[in-house]
């Protein structure tokens, strides 16, 4: 997989936790990630749609989270770092993050990561039955949006001048135009 470091170690979550060097990592079954630090472009959309969140979620349960780690598995030495998470069960979060499937996932694309965000996490994220995951392209200015049906996710595209409507939070509706903007 491309962006491993320091393959010939295994780490485990524990270590992973112990890592102060300045820089921001995954950690995939034991394999360090680097995250490059994300573009201009990226934080405005990432700001965007946190902010629409922040708007629909105020006064509910729900809540959102900009780059929080998550493990979905406790017993897994996996830890990603989405872009933006919507956790509907407080009790999942810790100071440490989030312990078990957000509701909701968004990953930004970016050329370092657009491999492990539309294969590995996808494949990762639905399997610890998150409900919601969109794909953002910002290149291409379409989000793809995936909801879990029977275990396994739809698809659905929408494109920059679109309002996609958040699933798994009924009458929640992002507009894309906000995100896509110039």
């Amino acid at each position: 997989m491309d962006g491993a470091i320091k393959a010939e170690k295994y780490y485990t979550y524990e270590e992973w936790l112990e890592i102060d060097d300045g820089n921001r990592y995954e950690l995939l079954n034991g394999r360090l990630y680097m995250m490059a630090s994300p573009t201009d472009l990226h934080q405005v959309i990432a700001a965007e749609l946190t902010a629409q969140f922040v708007i629909f979620l105020r006064d509910k349960t729900c809540r959102v989270y900009p780059t929080l780690d998550v493990r979905l598995h406790k017993d897994e030495d996996t830890v990603f770092q989405p872009d933006i998470i919507v956790v509907c069960d407080q009790s999942k979060i810790s100071k440490k993050g989030c312990k078990g499937a957000p509701d909701f996932i968004a990953e930004i694309l970016s050329p370092s990561t657009e491999r492990r965000d539309r294969i590995t996490k996808f494949k990762a994220y639905r399997q610890a039955g998150v409900l919601e995951y969109w794909i953002i392209d910002p290149d291409e200015r379409i989000v793809t949006a995936y909801r879990l049906i029977d275990g396994n996710y739809a698809a659905e595209a929408y494109s920059n001048t679109d309002t996609a409507p958040v699933q798994t939070l009924p009458g929640c509706e992002i507009d894309l135009s906000l995100l896509f903007r110039e």
